[in-house]
């Protein structure tokens, strides 16, 4: 007899089932499919960081985590089934990776009382606490990225674009799409042309995009896109001789799987960094020595220190801390998923805990709010060297032009609120 995905997922979830007392952090994960070059290194920073706190720490405030993976394939649907299979084992925060996960699974973890965490994607709206009470995207959010993106190329140009051509490859999705209302606004304010190129799934096909960049010679190319997309439209900037120090990725196209299949060609391609990248951090000394050196590591330690690598470890560090802080707050150590909700809205990371944590200068420095779920939004730009096969941060942080944002969230969050009948609240 056949059993679906779902039941076959739950059967596994029951199998290991945490026991109660543990802490329980689901990693929704895709180490297969067309988008498992970036959804694999994610996840293993993700699962090596909590083994090193249970390693090293014995856990969080005394409490063992417990990381169920469960396979999503980038795909909604089985995302969703990976979520209900998964929360019913008091799963306290989700972080599916996926922005077409996230909107199916706003409105569940906002019933159900648990908490959604997607740093650097998911819907850019639910930085708006008022509206969106358990979602939270701090520290940056892809309508920030699209806004640093222009400040840079501002400060590159003199603090001009008028006249400039800027041209969207992105991903045609609803991840893809976000950019693009920020972008029409900031080319009204700038007087930049604006050129929308999208590239359908998986991104493989992308010779008629590039054909059009050759013709219409735009002075920059922005690129949102994922898994093997990015590769195909570096290697396709590259056929054309399109100048790379003039294309810049979001944060989602600049890890070392995007960069090396086109060789020396997509040398001084740049990207957005949200975080830090490389060894040189003194967390990395202990995730040798607890985690990969004992045999816990959860992939074959090929991707630590890369950049996705690093993303996952990031994320799972902020959710442990919201964990801790939870605590903290509830003054005990099993917390439930309410008060883990709390603890995401009263975190704080400053520089000097990032530092404590063997992260300094790692990540930006925030703190949440009832009314802000989403940081400040800054980012760093890298630029690839072929010859080393490393990236350089090449800035310092960037502000986004909250000016321009700030509305765009009212706007598109408080029509959510409308629309399904939310009552804001923080008041």
């Amino acid at each position: 007899m056949k059993m679906n995905f779902a039941a076959l997922t739950a059967a596994a979830m029951m199998a290991a089932a945490p026991a109660m007392a543990d802490l329980v952090v689901p990693n929704l994960s895709y180490r297969t499919g067309p988008y498992a070059p970036g959804g694999v290194p994610y996840a293993d920073g993700f699962q090596d960081y909590f083994t090193l706190l249970n390693e090293r720490d014995g856990g969080i405030g005394g409490e063992i985590v417990q990381v169920p993976e469960c396979e999503t394939a980038y795909n909604t649907e089985k995302g969703v089934e990976c979520y209900e299979a998964t929360k019913g084992n008091n799963a306290l925060a989700f972080n599916p990776l996926s922005t077409g996960i996230t909107y199916q699974l706003i409105p569940k973890v906002t019933s159900d009382g648990s908490t959604l965490y997607t740093p650097g994607y998911g819907r850019t709206s639910a930085s708006n606490g008022k509206v969106f009470s358990n979602v939270f995207n701090y520290p940056a959010n892809y309508w920030t990225a699209a806004s640093v993106a222009i400040n840079y190329l501002l400060a590159e140009n003199g603090g001009d674009l008028k006249g400039k051509k800027i041209a969207l490859v992105y991903h045609n999705s609803s991840y893809g799409k976000e950019p693009i209302r920020t972008l029409e606004e900031l080319s009204k304010k700038h007087g930049f042309e604006l050129i929308q190129l999208p590239v359908e799934h998986p991104g493989q096909e992308q010779k008629s995009q590039w054909l059009q960049i050759r013709r219409e010679k735009p002075d920059n190319v922005i690129m949102y896109g994922w898994g093997v997309m990015n590769a195909v439209a570096i290697q396709e900037a590259a056929n054309i001789r399109y100048p790379m120090d003039q294309f810049i990725g979001i944060w989602w196209s600049g890890a070392d799987h995007d960069v090396l299949p086109a060789g020396d060609g997509a040398n001084g391609y740049k990207s957005l960094a949200m975080h830090g990248t490389g060894m040189d951090y003194p967390v990395y000394a202990d995730l040798k020595k607890y985690v990969a050196d004992a045999g816990k590591g959860a992939g074959a330690g090929d991707q630590v220190g890369g950049v996705l690598y690093s993303r996952g470890m990031y994320a799972a560090m902020i959710i442990a801390e919201a964990l801790r802080t939870a605590q903290e707050m509830a003054g005990t150590s099993q917390v439930t998923p309410a008060q883990v909700r709390d603890g995401f809205e009263n975190l704080e990371i400053t520089e000097e805990r990032m530092e404590e944590l063997g992260l300094p200068d790692f990540g930006q420095a925030f703190k949440a709010t009832c009314e802000d779920h989403g940081g400040p939004g800054k980012a760093r730009i890298q630029q690839w060297d072929a010859t080393a096969k490393t990236w350089t941060l090449i800035s310092d942080w960037i502000e986004p032009d909250m000016d321009v944002i700030q509305p765009l969230i009212l706007e598109d969050s408080e029509a959510y609120a409308a629309e399904n009948n939310i009552e804001q609240r923080c008041n």
